[in-house]
């Protein structure tokens, strides 16, 4: 089982790095370790959050995990106030069958993670659309 640490990834720019800081790692089934931006934002709620869960399926023949990354946009009003006026949302899932060779396994989640990370999938997300 991975310890939970901090994560370094990039920014939009490709260049820049920036930390997502655990604030605490997973308790067990179901209870989802958690990281939060700590350099963005000026309150709690302003900061993007990344969770990862995993937890058993119905049968126990494999397991189910899920992270979600939540970045808000935020505005800040005439009166001063800064509050949150929308999330981007992505959430990644998948089920790892217990059965499986750890090759077939590690191999099958490498690639998905790398499509996911492909310029196409990446400017699809922004874009908002499919590719066409």
């Amino acid at each position: 089982m991975a310890a939970a640490v901090d994560l370094v990834v990039k920014k939009n720019d490709t260049t820049t790095d920036i930390t997502f800081t655990v604030i605490n790692g997973s308790g067990g089934e179901k209870s989802p370790a958690l990281w939060r931006s700590e350099t963005v934002g000026t309150a709690l709620s302003h900061r993007p959050t990344f969770s990862f869960a995993s937890r058993s399926n119905g049968d126990g023949t494999a397991r189910r995990c899920e992270g979600v990354l939540k970045y808000p946009s935020t505005v800040t009003g005439s009166d001063g106030k800064v509050s949150v006026t929308d999330k981007t949302i992505i959430t990644i899932s998948g089920v790892i069958p217990l059965g499986q060779p750890t090759t077939d396994t590690n191999e099958g989640v490498s690639q998905a993670i790398n499509l996911f990370k492909s310029s196409l999938i990446l400017a699809a997300l922004k874009a908002g659309q499919a590719p066409t």
